[in-house]
This record gives C-alpha cells, structure tokens and sequence, in this order.
C-alpha cells in the first residue's frame, strides 16, 4: 500500500508519472515502479528503495509511451524488494497492476490459480490482482478486471494496463481511495490528488466497489455490478500542501481519523466468529508451543512501551499467563531470566528501534522465542524474529503515535484472544470478545465525530502548563501514555500515575491551577475512581472525566465529561484514547506548536 498515479494522453508518460509518485513521498514507502504501455507492450521497471533509484534504473531509456502507471509501495506482504516491488504482472507480461490494500483470500485466489497453470514470483498478495484479471481477459479490460473483483475479498485501490488495449487505464476502488483528474487530452488516476495538482483541479473521486475506464478523451465509470454512474467533476481549491494532508491541518490529525480504518486493518482476516478466536498464522508456533507458554515478556520503548503495559493487563485478566513488560532500554543491561516457557514479544512501529532489537537480540542469546509487533515489513525486527504480526496500520508521518499505537493494541488484544481460547476461555465468551472487537472501529468514529467538543476543552486550558493524568486498572497505562503525547507535542509538563497513588505524592500538586484528566468508564474500579475525584474536587482541582456513555452521575463532579461507547473492559483503551489524542492535539496546536515534527524528537529511534 501506498501511492498510485496513472497517466493516459497525449504527453510522455514517463515524466509525469515519476513527478506524480514524488508528490506522494512523505507518506512514507520502501519501493518505487512504473508500467508503461511501450511499441505494443507493457514494460516495466521497480526498485527497492527511494524513487531516484528507479530514475536511475530509467534514465537511459527513450520512452515515448503516453500512457502508464507507477506506484510507491509501503510493504504488506513480503519484504519490501525489487522482486515485490509493483507494479505486478501476469505471468505473461500482458497485464500490469499497482495496488494498494489488503486482499484478504488471496491464498485461496492462488491456490485456484495455481490450479489453472499459473505461477507466481513474489510474496505478495498484489500479484494475484494481474494473474486473476488475466484469466477474466477476453479482449474488454474493464470486464476483466470487474470479474476478477467479484472473487475478491478485501481492499484496494487498483490501476491496471493491457498491452491490448493501449491509451486504456482502468481504475478500481474498495476501501483504499483512489480520484480520476480530467485534463485537455489527457486524463489521470490517484491515490491523493496532490499528485496530479500540478496538472488538473477538475476530478471525480471514486466511491467504494467503483471503476473508471480512462482514456485520453474521457472516463466513465460504473459499479462492480455493472450498472453506469453519472459524476460531476469538482473543482479542487486546496493548495498542494493541504491535499498532501488530506485536507487536513497536520498529519497527526490525519492519522488520528485514520484510526477506524487502521483497527480494521489490524483485524482483517484474523477473527473467526464461529470459533470465537483469532488466526495469527505469522507467530509461526505449533499448538502445543502456545500450551506450554507459561510466561510472557513484552520490550518495547516509549508509546509502544505503554501498549505492552495494557497488554499484560489483557493476557493475564483473560489467559491467564504471568506477563512481565520491560523497558527494552533496560532489558539488556540486567540478567533477565529465561526458561524455556519463556514467550518474548517485542513492539515497535518501525522495527528498527534500537534498544528493542538489542533486547529482542539478548532474549534471543538467552533461548527465548523472540517475536514482533511491528509495522513494518522487512525492517530489521521482523527478519530477526522467529516470527510475529503485522499491525497494518499503514506509514505515521506524524512523529507523535497515534494509530500505531491504537493498532498496537488491537493486535495485542488479538493475541490474548488466541491464548485464551486455547487455555480458558470459553466458546461463547470468546464469541463476546470478537463482537465486541468488531464494533471498535465504529465506536472509534462516534468518537472522531464529537471532536469539536474536544477542541471546546482545549481552549479552556491550552494555558495551563502542568497536567495530571489518572487511570486505574488497564486504563492507567492510557494515562501515562496521554501524558506522554502531551509533553511531546505541546512541550506542557504532564505526569501519568495510577489513580489510587495520587494520595502517595501528587495530591500536594493539585490546586484550582491544576487540571486532572481522569479516565473514569463504568467498569468495576468506577466507585474507587469516583473516590478519587472527590479528593480532587476537595482540593479545587479541575477536573476532566472519560466516562462511558449515559452515566450522568459523574456530571455531578467533573468541570467536563468526555464520554465513549460502552465496550468490554478489556478493550476500553482503544476507546478512552482517543479522546485524549484529541485533547493533546488541540492544545498544542492553540499553543502554536509543530506538533508533526515536535522538537528533539525522532519518528524512528534507531541508536541507543
């Protein structure tokens, strides 16, 4: 996943494509390729790395082709190199494919394939796109390509070529966002408008289970039910800087209302309803390995440190199984102990983090079985793992996490799914937990749509410069993490600390200057939390709840209620966080900070 751009007209292809994946590099990609239809045929070329080694790999090459596709990919499946890089093609080198999204059968897509004497080169599931469309190809592109998604499950954003069919694009859309630009003899297709801005402000965004045939005179678009679609162009006003943030003032905004996609992504094709469990083929261990776990330690740094946190919470109220969370920094630097039920997991959204993979590299000396969580293909924690899972959550621009570490957590929820149901969970409990881990997302939605009452409370208190944060239970590591994010990007000092410890020190702080976040949803610490407002409120404190919808009691106490859906305990995090990313967002913005790239700080912290 990552960027498309698709050019058919009366121009060279080759420029514009290259100028169009260039606008769409600060998403973040690890591969870079264009198809072009060329003297009758389609040829191609794509490299690992930054596009200017695929401008290198081109720059003696007199392409006079007007029409093509190019693609910067951000590894799903397999390891970002030249071999997995797209675009794809058929066996025969007849059909090529960029694609962004997840498809969820592929392996079922292949084995049929497979069954009608097809091959396969790479890794990944993308290659099964220019395989299927080509055994759908009866000489009508658009057709093709619609009966191949028919049999498909899952999301993406598509641009196809045939060698064919020249000057024909063909564009398909489910989940993953793609936009027709109409120019003057010359249309285009996009995953982002900012890549072909330059060129035409006149598109047509395509809605899901869309596709467009594009030509130099024209598009049309139908339905993958094959009925036609009359759209009307709009007029793009936004500057080339705003469309690159989605419309968007900051790409940690962004990434904080990608959330409900990024939760389903983490899930996608890892529940099963009817077994009341997951399917996370990637940990690479046999039933009986996962039965004799009888510990488990989490390292990771940082947020994703705090993710570890609420897992324990999970594996061990749920599974069961002791679980230790260390500080990878520190993890080294000691004499862990080791025995052979010993289970490690290491988090880290890049997968380069250096101290994680020094730790995961030390638990690995000492024979633990080492695996990740990371979102990252190919970087360097998932090659040294003995296996692990990817969270999906797609590249974070912003430096302050946000999605990853929400995505951090479905996966660590996942997880606990997994061994619980194999060690005490029962069928229709588990159940309950894929019901309630399916309704996330849109819970996470409801919350996004009331953030203009969130930004209401930021302005009450962007000038406030301490800030406590309380949680009991699995929400305390949600308060250190709030905190965190809040001296990250607004540079406020801000303290997280468990609920009941606020009488052990903090209470000398609080004061009418003092603000007290206070995740408080109805679950069974609610009386104790609500004890600990009392003694805020004793003391002048301001105090902003995180309650759970339809309880009106805790008006009654609070200065401002913030409240989220009504979720299973266990889950509550991925809900009472988010209100609070809001809230750290908000403020620092009014305060005027860079909170994309907030000072000293690293998006990817690869030295010690």
């Amino acid at each position: 996943m990552c960027g498309i751009v698709g050019y058919v007209g009366n121009k060279p292809a080759a420029p514009i494509l290259i100028e169009g994946i260039k606008k769409l590099e600060y998403r973040g990609y690890d591969s870079a390729g264009i198809a072009l239809h060329e003297g009758g045929e389609v040829v191609f070329q794509k490299n690992a790395g930054k596009i200017k080694v695929l401008e290198e790999n081109i720059a003696n090459r007199k392409f006079t082709a007007t029409c093509g596709i190019a693609h910067t990919r951000w590894a799903t499946h397999g390891e970002p190199n030249d071999t997995n890089a797209h675009p794809h093609t058929d066996e025969s080198g007849k059909i090529a494919v960029v694609h962004n999204g997840i498809i969820e059968n592929y392996r079922a897509l292949k084995q049929f394939l497979e069954g009608r004497g097809y091959s396969f080169r790479t890794e990944t599931d993308s290659e099964i796109l220019a395989n299927l469309i080509a055994d759908n190809y009866d000489g009508d592109l658009l057709e093709a390509v619609r009966k191949a998604l028919i049999q498909v499950d899952g999301t993406y954003g598509i641009a196809v070529i045939c060698k064919d069919s020249p000057g024909e694009v063909v564009a398909a859309r489910l989940g993953s966002p793609l936009v027709i630009g109409s120019g003057e003899g010359e249309n285009f297709v996009a995953s982002d408008v900012s890549a072909i801005l330059n060129h035409t402000k006149q598109v047509v965004y395509l809605n899901d289970r869309e596709l467009a045939r594009v030509t130099a005179n024209g598009f049309s678009v139908s339905t993958l039910d094959n009925i036609e679609v009359t759209r009307e162009l709009q007029e793009i006003e936004w500057s080339l800087d705003e469309i690159e943030k989605g419309g968007f003032d900051h790409f940690m905004l962004k990434e904080i209302f990608e959330q409900p996609i990024a939760l389903k992504n983490a899930m996608r094709g890892r529940l099963n309803y009817e077994e009341g469990t997951a399917r996370l083929n990637g940990l690479q261990l046999q039933i009986d390995e996962l039965l004799n776990v009888d510990r488990v330690i989490i390292t990771a740094c940082g947020t994703s440190w705090h993710a570890g946190l609420i897992g324990e919470y999970m594996i061990e109220d749920l599974a069961g199984v002791p679980v230790e969370v260390e500080y990878a920094s520190e993890f080294r630097y000691r004499s862990p102990i080791i025995n052979d039920g010993t289970l490690v997991f290491v988090i880290s959204q890049s997968g380069e983090t250096a101290d994680t993979l020094a730790a995961l590299r030390e638990a690995q000396r000492k024979g633990a079985t080492g695996l990740g969580i990371c979102n990252v293909v190919g970087s360097t924690i998932a090659r040294e793992t003995h296996g692990g899972i990817y969270i999906h959550a797609g590249p974070e621009i912003g430096v302050a996490s946000t999605k990853a570490f929400t995505s951090q957590i479905m996966v660590l929820s996942l997880i606990t799914l997994l061994l619980a149901r194999m060690r005490r969970m029962s069928l229709e409990k588990g159940r309950q937990v894929v019901d309630a881990m399916m309704r996330i997302p849109d819970q996470v939605q409801a919350i996004l749509d009331s953030s203009s009452e969130i930004k209401k409370i930021a302005e009450l208190y962007m000038d406030h410069d301490n800030f406590l944060y309380l949680g009991r239970g699995i929400n305390f590591p949600v308060a250190l993490e709030r905190a965190l994010k809040l001296k990250e990007i607004s540079y406020i000092h801000a303290e997280g600390y468990p609920a009941a410890e606020m009488k052990h020190g903090p209470i000398a702080l609080i004061d009418e200057n003092m603000p007290v976040v206070v995740i408080a949803p109805k679950d069974q610490v609610y009386d104790k939390v609500i004890s600990n407002i009392q003694e805020i409120k004793a003391r002048n404190g301001r105090v902003i709840a995180i309650a759970t919808e339809g309880d009106e009691d805790i008006r009654r106490l609070a200065d401002h209620v913030i409240y989220i859906p009504k979720v299973l305990y266990q889950l509550t995090p991925l809900l009472s966080i988010i209100p609070l990313q809001l809230l750290a967002y908000y403020i620092a913005v009014l305060r005027g900070k860079d909170v994309d790239q907030p000072r000293n700080l690293a998006k990817s912290v690869t030295v010690e």
